[in-house]
């Protein structure tokens, strides 16, 4: 009898940025080479119309660069998926807050078959940036446990209880994401992936990882602001799920 030989799966490493320029000189010498052991085969940075030099310096360290046409995180995950083809995104945001490290978990629940991974900052063996604070000054934190919260609630089918709903540190397979047909523009992008998958049954993988302080400037995401989106997001896609 003769077996066929698995052919690995081409994983495109997806850096979202947008004026890091700071953080990348200290993030991209860290970065392993692609390679099968690396846990991706190519990379690409997706610029959300830099104005500091992210964009110069990724081009001359040999990067290949896609500037999104619209504004928003979502955006720049849905049109690096459509224009840039592969078995799996990965998207990682080198601000230092993510642990290269862990890249090669993500191929390795890949391969094994699970359409969606997710680095968690919430699950057992997990350190949380904000960990360190007294726990009702977690806002972040206990906001993200909420979301978590209404998305198995509401949409887990099978599975275990999904544990951090919205990191943005996270894989998805081309099989997946042609179903789950993912629409949102903003920070809510990961929070619809998530919900979206949970709701048809997707095999979803998380393992613990680190959150690290963000190395230079600040989040891009409100809180407060971005609190509301999710709610509406929530209820949008809950809405979706009844018809």
């Amino acid at each position: 009898m003769v077996f066929a030989a698995q052919i690995p799966m081409k994983i495109l490493l997806c850096m979202l940025v947008r004026n890091e320029r700071a953080c990348l000189e200290a993030v991209l010498p860290t970065l392993p080479p692609p390679g099968p052991q690396s846990g991706y085969d190519a990379i690409i940075a997706v610029d959300g119309n830099s104005t500091d030099g992210t964009v110069e310096f990724l081009q001359q360290a040999g990067i290949q660069v896609m500037r999104q046409s619209s504004k928003g995180r979502g955006a720049a995950c849905t049109e690096v998926m459509a224009r840039h083809p592969a078995d799996a995104w990965l998207f990682f945001s080198p601000d230092g807050n993510e642990d290269v490290k862990d890249f090669p978990r993500f191929r390795q629940h890949l391969e094994a078959g699970a359409d969606l991974v997710i680095a968690s900052r919430m699950c057992k063996g997990a350190v949380n940036e904000e960990d360190h604070v007294f726990f009702l000054l977690r806002f972040r934190k206990l906001a993200n446990l909420v979301f978590n919260l209404g998305a198995n609630l509401f949409f887990r089918k099978t599975g275990p209880y999904i544990t951090d709903s919205i990191n943005g540190f996270r894989a998805i397979r081309k099989s997946l994401a042609d179903r789950i047909q993912l629409d949102a523009t903003g920070y809510t992008i990961e929070y619809q992936m998530t919900m979206r998958s949970l709701a048809i049954g997707a095999k979803i993988v998380e393992f613990p990882t680190h959150e690290y302080p963000r190395i230079a400037g600040e989040t891009g995401a409100p809180s407060f602001q971005t609190g509301l989106r999710f709610i509406r997001c929530f209820f949008q896609e809950l809405a979706r799920k009844s018809r």
